[in-house]
């Protein structure tokens, strides 16, 4: 690859030029072991083998979607549990 650095001052990744992608190698040729292993599917999740979740399709105002969403990663199994203590509460 070139001498010069791919960050910049700031620490972003800079633009890069055609003389950097004329210095770049296939990813066989540099590491054929990560290749293997994204071929092979190394890390990737399979099927469940007993699903614990239905998968449905919902319409749900724009006030709660914005209330779940806004809690981050996770708001689907959050709605998940207040629904859920909800038909318990309800029975």
């Amino acid at each position: 690859m070139s001498s010069k650095s791919l960050i910049d001052e700031n620490g972003e990744v800079r633009e890069l030029t055609a003389e950097d992608f004329k210095s770049f190698k296939p990813l066989a040729e540099v590491n054929p072991e990560l290749l293997a292993k994204i071929k092979k599917g190394v890390g990737e999740r399979g099927a469940q083998k007993a699903p614990t979740k239905v998968a449905i399709s919902i319409r749900v105002s724009p006030e709660v979607a914005e209330y779940f969403r806004a809690e981050g990663k996770g708001w689907q199994g959050h709605m998940d549990r207040v629904l859920k203590d909800y038909v318990a509460e309800h029975k």
